[in-house]
């Protein structure tokens, strides 16, 4: 059977219940929901966007009149809403390191995009891993970025199935084949080098659901986790989905073009989900890696600057849980960061964290069943080993710019970081500046200079 054509076409659980997901129950389902939860434990849904502008998605209170994202709205209608949700990186691969692992990806190295030419530490362990322990199928369809050589990969670092390609950042959204000498740009589909065709946002929809279809007739529960590449450079659409869109700006068209056709790929994710009778038990998580591009055009309002950036344009991203069955919809306000996530999921299915590192994120339970009495993190930090970093505890934010110069904001009153207080409160920002370089001293060596 070719490649087209199948496109067409365990084990026993643990149950270990945590407080939280009592919690989580008794707050938001009934008593037969809950123990129907316990043996039937939630599908797994992580979508990451990339590069995708704060206020490209409709669902936010301030987006351009060309904007329309229906799927993404309908994720954010049926869930939470995080409008301090943010990646922890500023650029890619960092962020991801940081999602699979639920740790500040510099524990280990990781700081710059490049670092995913040396991958994600062998001794890190994955969401995937840990899944699987618990029975979880899982699959990851998209773009990977952690690893290039074998032993790197997706199917050994705990995932059944993959189709997508290991690196670098950008991929054609048109050729699908592998024509090239570095063969780290061709499309995967699980160790197997293969070339196929197709425009590779509606490539990876058709794999999620053909995922999806098939799980849906076994016991176990399933991990599908899409990375997709969309909405990163280059700039590729098809020329139907461009012309829907007349801005006066070609480029930013292509990228809206870009941004409709993920849209409607989520939505096939979604309607399967549906069809199948698994959408109102999937725990579904979607974000982006990361601000919007200025390559793209991307539209970050009302943030200040774009991807590579320790503004909020560069780190505070569209943030969104949904979970039919169990979350009531609402919005949070509360700072939540990407490390969140894995926490999180062993927390709802009863997995303990390990006791063997240190964990970063926090589990956002408390926060979904509207439990929580103080803040999730007291504080939070993005670096990416150049020069420029930021900490943010409660409304203040610390900054160092790319041009080196130290600054204060305090968010609630100033989301766009256009009023620098240090001046008026020196000594907030000398103990965010200790705390940092506190912080920054428990981190690992970058990968770069080792």
């Amino acid at each position: 059977m070719n490649l087209k054509e199948e496109r067409k076409t365990k084990i026993g659980v643990r149950v270990i219940i945590s407080l939280s997901m009592i919690l989580i129950f008794c707050a938001f389902g009934s008593d037969e929901e809950y123990e129907s939860t316990k043996k039937n434990k939630p599908n797994i849904v992580i979508i990451v966007s990339d590069d995708q502008g704060y206020g490209d998605s409709s669902f936010q209170d301030q987006h351009p009149d060309e904007i329309s994202t229906p799927a993404i709205d309908q994720l954010a209608a049926s869930g939470m809403v995080f409008t301090n949700g943010y990646a922890s990186g500023y650029v890619c691969a960092p962020t991801r390191a940081g999602l699979l692992t639920g740790r500040y990806q510099q524990r280990f190295g990781f700081y710059r995009a490049s670092d995913s030419r040396q991958g994600l530490p062998i001794n890190e362990k994955t969401i995937a891993q840990y899944l699987k322990e618990e029975g979880y199928t899982t699959g990851i369809f998209g773009k990977w970025h952690l690893g290039l050589e074998y032993d790197y990969r997706p199917l050994q670092r705990g995932f059944d199935q993959f189709y997508g390609f290991l690196g670098h950042g950008a991929h054609s959204y048109f050729d699908l084949s592998c024509s090239t000498e570095d063969k780290h740009g061709c499309i995967y589909r699980n160790n197997e080098i293969i070339n196929d065709e197709g425009y590779l946002t509606d490539v990876l929809a058709e794999e999620s659901v053909n995922f999806i279809d098939k799980q849906a007739k076994s016991a176990a529960p399933f991990f599908l986790y899409l990375p997709f590449n969309a909405v990163h450079w280059p700039l590729h659409a098809p020329d139907a989905d461009i012309a829907r869109f007349n801005t006066g700006d070609k480029d930013r068209d292509i990228m809206l073009g870009m941004l409709y056709r993920m849209d409607i790929a989520i939505a096939k994710v979604v309607d399967k989900l549906k069809e199948t009778g698994q959408y109102e038990n999937t725990l579904l998580f979607y974000f982006s890696d990361n601000g919007g591009a200025a390559k793209i055009n991307a539209n970050n309002a009302p943030l200040r600057d774009f991807k590579q950036s320790t503004y909020e344009g560069g780190i505070r991203v569209p943030f969104i849980i949904s979970w039919p069955k169990t979350i009531s919809p609402g919005k949070s306000d509360e700072p939540v960061i990407s490390l969140d996530i894995l926490p999180t999921i062993l927390d709802v299915i009863g997995k303990e964290l390990p006791k063997d590192r240190l964990f970063d994120g926090r589990s956002i339970v408390s926060v979904i069943n509207r439990t929580l009495n103080e803040p999730l993190h007291d504080q939070l930090v993005w670096d990416g080993d150049e020069d420029k970093w930021a900490i943010r505890q409660g409304d203040f934010k610390l900054v160092k710019n790319k041009q080196g110069d130290i600054e204060l904001y305090n968010l609630k009153n100033d989301i766009g970081e256009s009023n620098n207080i240090i001046s008026s409160n020196a000594s907030i920002a000398e103990k965010l500046h200790a705390d940092y370089d506190k912080w920054r001293s428990e981190m690992g060596t970058p990968m770069g200079s080792k």
